[in-house]
Parts: structure tokens; sequence; C-alpha cells
């Protein structure tokens, strides 16, 4: 029966591949399609669950440190610093405020948990993903700067949320009482000894990179496997040092992608291409393991938390943190809306609720779960309907600041 459910899988990724570019342009994204198949999945005996858990906390680990590597090598800090002022507001202030927002909102439903772990709460459901609303990136009417803004903030705020959800962790299980102590010295370890272990090889194999490359060395496509293990070699080394993995990748992404600039092509190819299919793969594994015990838990307060966070947390903190800038008020609510959750708020949620082994960790995990999968729905049945409103209302409105502006070269949009 195995086999059978691995063709259903592979069955499913070679029809989306198919007719990939077409649902580009509807409403149908591919965390919805396979979040749908792996839920559907859970209800057979084709795939045994043991073993789809055990390759869940594998794949997603594996997907979520080679996508921080690669967002965090393709931002210049440079423009990021002079031209991008949109993301800079929306990370810098926009995501303090939505925690503190969060924080309250969750307060609203569930009164009687611990503050801290109110805020763990909050800080999960921070992290953005542009892969949900991918046909807004898609949308050549929107005007490049709003489309750059997003991509940016998304490859950005996963690594920046990480420590602010590996804190709130720590401290929800000091007042849950476990183990006060390692908890309070895992989390010390793990916000300092990750991104020094990312600073270190990130500089070390860009300059290597560099070297290699005006000797004529290598190729592109060696060049891209050497990354590949660059950024899974970071992950491991900070690992055995005591240090979080995930935070070395970002920070070591970060500084390769700097020492090396505008020479690693192979980054955005892999993320168009295999990095896709490691999320596709992901997503049908969380609709497979996850999902059905998050529905089953999905009462009117998680539901309630997870509508506020979508329609007043994030929008109320966007509009906040871009108040005073060029952004029309249009352009505000449009960022505001379009902060999809995705894999980082479940991929985070994994990570810390094996540790945080109490009564909170499986309504936790729920909240985070069913985040993801109404954010996956929402926003993927608004996001071409809505971008498609928001470029008319941009040629009608002649709106400067986000047509005019003179962008350096920044990723692919």
């Amino acid at each position: 029966m195995e086999g059978i459910g691995l063709l259903v899988v592979l069955a499913a990724i070679f029809t989306f591949a198919m007719f990939g570019r077409r649902l580009e342009r509807t409403i149908i994204t591919a965390p919805m399609v396979f979040l749908a198949v792996g839920y559907a999945l859970s209800s057979t005996d084709w795939l045994p669950e043991d073993a789809a858990r055990e390759s869940l906390e594998i794949l997603a680990e594996v997907t979520l440190v080679i996508l921080l590597f690669l967002d965090a090598s393709q931002i210049d800090l440079g423009h990021l610093k002079k031209q991008h002022v949109w993301p800079q507001r929306m990370l810098i202030r926009g995501m303090p405020l939505a925690i503190v927002f969060g924080t309250l909102a969750a307060w609203l439903f569930f009164p009687s948990w611990p503050l801290v772990a109110l805020a763990l709460v909050a800080a999960l459901l921070t992290p953005t993903d542009a892969a949900l609303g991918q046909s807004i990136l898609m949308n050549k009417q929107i005007p490049v700067r709003v489309r750059r803004s997003l991509t940016v903030e998304s490859g950005l705020n996963d690594g920046l949320a990480l420590p602010a959800v590996l804190l709130f962790a720590s401290l929800t299980a000091q007042a849950m009482d476990l183990g006060t102590r390692d908890w309070l010295l895992f989390a010390i370890l793990q916000l300092t000894l990750g991104p020094l272990v990312g600073v270190v090889i990130g500089y070390a194999a860009g300059k290597a990179h560099l070297a290699a490359d005006e000797r004529m060395l290598s190729s592109r496509t060696l060049e891209g496997i050497a990354a590949l293990t660059l950024a899974m070699a970071t992950y491991l080394i900070a690992d055995l040092v005591g240090g979080n993995g995930f935070m070395a990748a970002f920070v070591g992404g970060l500084c390769f992608g700097n020492i090396v600039k505008g020479k690693c092509d192979f980054v955005f190819e892999f993320s168009e291409g295999e990095g896709q299919l490691l999320m596709w793969g992901t997503f049908l594994l969380v609709g497979l393991t996850l999902l059905p015990d998050a529905l089953a838990m999905l009462d009117w307060r998680v539901a309630g938390l997870i509508l506020v966070s979508l329609f007043i947390v994030r929008p109320l903190a966007i509009w906040l943190s871009l108040a005073g800038s060029d952004a029309s008020p249009t352009t505000r609510l449009f960022f505001g809306w379009f902060g999809p959750r995705g894999l980082a708020t479940a991929i985070f949620a994994l990570l810390i609720i094996e540790k945080l082994d109490g009564w909170l960790a499986a309504p936790i995990m729920a909240v985070a779960i069913n985040a993801v999968w109404i954010s996956a729905l929402l926003h993927g049945v608004t996001a071409a309907p809505l971008g498609n409103a928001y470029a008319r209302k941009a040629e009608a409105t002649d709106e400067c600041p986000e047509k005019m502006a003179i962008i350096e070269p920044f990723g692919r949009v």
C-alpha cells in the first residue's frame, strides 16, 4: 500500500508541475494543493504515519536550512540600507509591533496562559511566506518596488523571527517549570553560537568562492552544489557546538551573499527549481501528519486568534511601520494583507514543541498549523483578484513612488 501512496504523491507533483504556469494566474497555489493532498492521504493507510512523521522532521529541517541560507544570500545589505526603505520599516518596526499586538490578541482568547506563552504564539505567527501569494510576485502589472519589498521582507523575517521564538520558548519553559536552567542555557547558546558560526563560515566560504571564480576552477552547476553543502555544513557545525543551526544558516547566507555579490546566480536557479520541490514535499507532509490533529483542536478561540492575526495584527503593525514613508495608504493596506503564514510558522513550531513538552504544547501547535492552512487558503484565493485590483488602482492614481523609484539589482522579481 505504501507504493500506492508514493505514486499519488508523485502524480500530484507531476500534475502541478505540468499546469503550474497556468495555475500561477489563478487562485490555486502550490501550498493549497499539497496541503490538501497530504490531508486526503491521512485518511488512508497508503503512507505509514510514523514513517511520514520522521520524514517530515528530516525534510522540514533540510528545507528550512536551505531556504534560509539561499533567501539570505540574495539580500544585498548595502542596497537594503540605501534603497529599500519599505522592507526596512516592515522588518525593524513592523515585526516587533506585530509581536506586541499579537500577544495582546492571544491574551483576549487565552487569558489563562502565561504571558510569555502568548508572546511565543505571536512570534510564531510573525514570519511570512511569499510562496503562498505567488501570483502577486508573478504579476508584472504590480509595480516592481512593491513586489520586491514583499520578497525582501519574506526572505528576511524568518531568520529575524527565530531569536524571538527561541527566547519566548525558553521563558515559557521557565514559567511551566520545565527544567528552567537547562532551557535558559540552551537559549543563550542558541542565540549566540549559531550566528557566530554563520559569520565565520559564510565569510570564509565567500572568500573561497571568489578565489575559485577568479581562477575559473569551478562551474555554475558545481558552485550550486557547493552552496547547498555549505548551507547544511553551517547548520551541522552550529549544532555540534551548541548553537542554533537555523540561525547559523541564515547569518551564513547573509555573509556569503554579501561577499560574493552578484556572482551566485545558481542561488536563484535552485530556489526556482529544486527549492520549490522541497517546499511542496514539506507542505504535503504537514497536511498528512500535522493537519488532522490541528483540525481536531480547531475551536472558536483558535480560529478567532488566527483571523485577528491575519486581518488586524499584521495590517495594523505594517500600517504603523510605514507611517511617514512614501507608501500610499493603498500600498500600506496591500502590504498589511499579503503576509501569508507558511513553512516557517509550522517548522518553528515543530522545533520548539519537541522541547516544550507540557500542557501548552498541543494548543500552541494547533494554532500554528491551523494558521498555515487558513492563511494558505485566504491568501491563495485573494492573491490574484486583489493583486489585479491593486495594479489597476496604482495605474489609475499614478502612484509615482511605487512606479518611478530607481531599483538596483536585488534578486529576481
